[in-house]
This record gives C-alpha cells, sequence and structure tokens, in this order.
C-alpha cells in the first residue's frame, strides 16, 4: 500500500465552534445511523449504493497511465532491436564497419543509468538483433540449434550489460571488458565456441585493424567498444571522457605501428585450385568423385612453374587410407605431372561411425610427404556433442560420423613450398590454431576450406574476413581455398589480392611472400587483451568506490543517488523507470 495515501480527517474542536449538547433521548450528532453495519459488519446494499466512491490509490499524486508504460515499453524494445541490426549490419557479408561505433553509442544509451535487470533486458534484446541475422548460416547445420545458440549468446550480452555500472564514466571504464570477457566466452564454449558475428570481423576493413598485432581480435573487440563509447561520451557532451577515449584509441593504433613485425624470407608462385560446382549441397546428396573430377579438371588450367598447388578440404572422400585408393594414386601422378607438391583436402572414412578430415602433402615425386588431421571440429557439422541424448530428439537429421581429432600441430614441410601453418576451414576462426603454426616456423599459412553445404555466402564472407584477421595478427600471406567459392589470396596487412567468384571454376595464381619471425599477437596471444579487459572492470568499479566516499554511497548498481546531478556535468543520477 502506498503510504501517500490520502486520508479523510473529520473536524475537530479546534476546527469548528462546537454545537449544543444533544438531549438524552437523542443520539449524539456524530454517532453513526441506526442502520449503519456494527464493527465488521458488511454494509447493506443500500448503504453501498449511497456510498461515496472511493479513491483510486495513486503514485505522488498522478494515475499510473498503463497504455503510455507499454507504449514505452514497445519503443524501446524496438530501439534495443534495432540497435542490434545496426550492429550486424557492420559485419559482413554487409561490412558497412562505421555503423559499429553508433550502435556501440546507442547500445549505451539504452543501458545508462538502469538497473541491473533493465540493463540485461535490454541488451539481451539488442543480442537478439544482432545475433539472429548475422548467425542465419547455422540454421544449415541445426534448425533448433540455431534459435538456441542465438538465444544464449544474446543472453551473454545482457550479462555484460548487467555486470557494469550503471552510471557513466564507470560505465564507460567497464563497458570494453565485460563485452570481451562475454565475446570470449562466446568464442570458446560451448562445444568450443562459435567466434563468427563478432565486432573484430567487421572492422578488419577499417582502421582499426593493425591492433590485431598486438592483442588479436579480442583487442580488436577492445578497441571498438572504446570509440563507440568516444560517440557516447560525445552525445552526452562529456568532452573530458571523450577526449580521453579518443586518446586511448589513438595510443592503440600508435603502439600497433611501433610493434615488431615478421620479415621476408623469400617468395614462391602459389596455385590455388576451385574446381566449382553448386552451392548449398549436402554430401549425402552429391557424388564424391564427381567433386574430385572437378578439381582433376580445374587443375588441367594450372601454369607452371609453381612452387605449391593448393586443393580445398574434402574434395578427396575415400574409405581407408588415401593411400590405398584409386584417387591416391591419381593425386600422385598430378604431383608429378605439375612437379610441384600438393596439399589435398582428404576425407579418410574410419569405420561406420568416425572419419579423418586431413590435409595430406604429396611432394613432386608423387610421394606422401606429410599430413595434418584437423583438430578444431565443427560442431554438429562434424561431431554431435552430447550424441546419445540429442539423437532422441533430432532423429536422421545428424550427421552419422564424428571426426577423429587430429594429434599433430598444425604445420607442414611441403618442401619446396616451404613450412607452412595449416587451419583447416573451421579452424581458421580460432586463432590459437593458426598460431600455433607460426610458432613453429610457418612461413605462410594455409586455410583448405569447404562452404558449399551452406546457402548463400554469410559464412564465406565471414571466413574472408577472418583470414584477412589471421594474415594481420601473424603478419603472414594466408591463402583460402573452397571448392565453390571463396578462394582469395590475403597479403600480411589483409588486402585481399586476389578473390574467387561462388560457383566458379577457376585457379588463382601469384606470388606471394614467406616470412620469419613473430608478432606481438604469435607470442603472447590474447594475453594483452586479457590485461585490458581486467583493467577496465577494475577501473570501472574502482571509481564507483571512489565516487560512494566521495559523494554518498551509491546503490547496488553504481548509480550515485545525489541531488540535481546530470550526465552533461560528470556526476549521473538514475533516471526513470
Amino acid at each position: 500500500m502506498n503510504p501517500l495515501r490520502r486520508l479523510r480527517v473529520r473536524p475537530t474542536a479546534t476546527d469548528e465552534p462546537q454545537a449544543d449538547a444533544p438531549a438524552a433521548d437523542e443520539p449524539p450528532a456524530d454517532a453513526p445511523p441506526a442502520d449503519a453495519p456494527q464493527g465488521n459488519a458488511p454494509p447493506t446494499d443500500s448503504q453501498q449504493d449511497d456510498a461515496p466512491p472511493a479513491e483510486e490509490p495513486r503514485t505522488d499524486g498522478q494515475a499510473v497511465d498503463r497504455g503510455a508504460r507499454r507504449r514505452d515499453r514497445a519503443r524501446v524494445g524496438l530501439a534495443a532491436l534495432g540497435t542490434g541490426v545496426l550492429i550486424a549490419a557492420a559485419l559482413p557479408p554487409w561490412g558497412w564497419w562505421p555503423l559499429a561505433f553508433a550502435g556501440i553509442a546507442a547500445f549505451d544509451r539504452l543501458i545508462a543509468d538502469r538497473p541491473w535487470r533493465a540493463r540485461f533486458g535490454r541488451a539481451w534484446v539488442v543480442g537478439l538483433g544482432l545475433y539472429f541475422p548475422s548467425l542465419w548460416w547455422m540454421r544449415d547445420l541445426t534448425l533448433p540449434g540455431y534459435v538456441i545458440a542465438t538465444v544464449f549468446y544474446a543472453a551473454l550480452l545482457g550479462i555484460a550489460a548487467g555486470v557494469v555500472p550503471a552510471a557513466a564514466p564507470g560505465r564507460w571504464l567497464a563497458l570494453p571488458g565485460a563485452i570481451a570477457v562475454v565475446e570470449l566466452l562466446r568464442w570458446t564454449w560451448p562445444f568450443g565456441g562459435v567466434p563468427l558475428s563478432s565486432l573484430a570481423v567487421g572492422q578488419v576493413a577499417g582502421p582499426l585493424a593493425p591492433v590485431l598485432r598486438v592483442g588479436g581480435s579480442l583487442l580488436l573487440v577492445e578497441v571498438t567498444v572504446i570509440a563507440g563509447i568516444a560517440l557516447a561520451a560525445a552525445l552526452a557532451r562529456h568532452w573530458r571522457a571523450t577526449g580521453i577515449a579518443v586518446g586511448t584509441v589513438a595510443v592503440a593504433l600508435v603502439v600497433a605501428a611501433l610493434a615488431p613485425r615478421a620479415q621476408p624470407s623469400g617468395e614462391i608462385d602459389v596455385a590455388l585450385v576451385q574446381g566449382g560446382g553448386p552451392q548449398g549441397t549436402r554430401a549425402v546428396d552429391t557424388d564424391e568423385r564427381v567433386v574430385f573430377e572437378r578439381h582433376m579438371l580445374a587443375s588441367e588450367d594450372v601454369e607452371g612453374p609453381v612452387d605449391l598447388v593448393v586443393w580445398p578440404e574434402d574434395v578427396v572422400d575415400v574409405d581407408g587410407p588415401i593411400e590405398d585408393a584409386e584417387e591416391g594414386d591419381e593425386l600422385s601422378d598430378l604431383a608429378r605431372r605439375l612437379d610441384a607438391p600438393l596439399v589435398a583436402g582428404v576425407v579418410e572414412g574410419d569405420g561406420d561411425d568416425h572419419f579423418r578430415n586431413a590435409a595430406v602433402v604429396f611432394d613432386p615425386d608423387g610421394e606422401i610427404v606429410a599430413r595434418y588431421d584437423k583438430v578444431h571440429r565443427v560442431p554438429f557439422g562434424e561431431y554431435v556433442p552430447l550424441r546419445g541424448l540429442i539423437e532422441q530428439f533430432a532423429g536422421d537429421s545428424l550427421t552419422a560420423r564424428d571426426a577423429i581429432i587430429g594429434e599433430t600441430p598444425a604445420l607442414l614441410d611441403t618442401g619446396p613450398g616451404g613450412e607452412v601453418s595449416v587451419a583447416i576451414s573451421w579452424e581458421i576462426f580460432f586463432g590459437d590454431r593458426v598460431r600455433e603454426g607460426v610458432e613453429r616456423g610457418g612461413e605462410i599459412v594455409l586455410n583448405p576450406t569447404n562452404g558449399s553445404s551452406y546457402t548463400g555466402t554469410q559464412v564465406q564472407t565471414q571466413q574472408v574476413a577472418t583470414s584477412r584477421m589471421r594474415a594481420i595478427e601473424n603478419d603472414r600471406w594466408v591463402l583460402q581455398v573452397a571448392p565453390t567459392g571463396f578462394t582469395a589470396i590475403v597479403g600480411p596487412d589483409g588486402t585481399v589480392h586476389q578473390r574467387s567468384a561462388v560457383s566458379e571454376r577457376t585457379v588463382l595464381q601469384g606470388t606471394v611472400g614467406q616470412r620469419t619471425g613473430t608478432t606481438w599477437y604469435t607470442r603472447l596471444g590474447l594475453l594483452p587483451a586479457w590485461i585490458v579487459a581486467l583493467a577496465s572492470l577494475a577501473a570501472g568499479w574502482g571509481l564507483i568506490t571512489w565516487q560512494r566516499r566521495r559523494h554518498g554511497s551509491p546503490d547496488v548498481d553504481g548509480t550515485l543517488a545525489l541531488e540535481g546531478t546530470s550526465e552533461k556535468t560528470g556526476d549521473f543520477a538514475r533516471s526513470g523507470p
């Protein structure tokens, strides 16, 4: 009950002159009527009709407009959903990277000075607007999994908003670290994670990309958020915070420019073979021999001499070891004919329930001299997590076999082509897989892949952008090879020098540089980004603690309860509900 409800006060002797006392046989003037209910007895129907209408409870003297509240909630929900779509538009295949800064600024305004439940809810809706369109490709693997993953990843974004202080500038300090932590969680868990649709992949085409050499994709996420916060602070006319944010971004770019890079060690001529064919096809509906022959036919277009020929992932599908298969003999003949090492993507059946996915090297004499078996498998594409449980609900829609995890380092010695770091398909999205090979001496990065089972080009465009990130992170040339596109040659600065079209049969040939030496990212991985994330969270909440001691006691969300404060002056009070 509202403690401010109005009370009716009966006049007293001090309010009005007292009337003459009634006679002894008359009831007192203030006595209730004879037919009035006594005690707790309910009133009669006639008394109810004669009684004045009861006043509605009021809050602060104003009636609650439920319709207006519903409209406000709908407006906020649409704004949150639109903010997520705005950020998604900064990612491939759309790639309007400046929209990420506007999206971050809008995200900040949505959660500003709100209780943690409201921050979580609004950020969750932003996440739905971001992930439903940008993870649309996932439905090709599993439609229920796509819906569950989208809702879950959106909730992680809600957690990031919920754990930062409600009030700026503490919120601005903590937000880069909070978003980075939940992004890293999404990239690694569950089932190995899904590092697609990140802020970093959208910024590889923008001016912030060089920071990848310092702290990888996670640091790029943090710097992107800081740039968005600079815009948010400017809109709030908090010029000191704007200057600090802009200065931080500038420092990050200067450090990236001064950071060590790899050194050229040679050049090789390469040929990347794309056999072509329709997009959106499934292995169970495809004749493996037809796919193999397409690539044999395309290989006739290779113009020699070359130092390295690369085929895509999973275009050679055999039962048992490749050495014992007819296709193995044909690949040996091809390597001898081209007089060059050939790296071919091979899938070998291993019984009824398992298979191996490998990149196999045939030397110019036709001998198999090296192989790398894929380590990081695609959940629900190359194996089914919790198969015994999920099969009860999904039935025959699941992949029938599970890939066997490889045990060798991600490095191949190709002879004339030198030592190369290998990330098979899905592995390119995980920076540690490329780092492993480069740290061991890889002079070039190979990414044999196969996106022919996905409809559209959403995955393929994000994969090219990711290959650009891996190139900048490790300062290496990256060769991406796909059977139906996109095949690409990417320089160490992230420039795409050549890229194929979808479904065409083609061979991309060019001269690429071999490089030795490592960047800070190759040596340290995500450690610099972790330091920034922890410092960000500590600074945000440390500021709130300092404000508590200096000004007053903030609530649990870090919002100072001060009279007359305003975000424009640097002190922030909670806004309305």
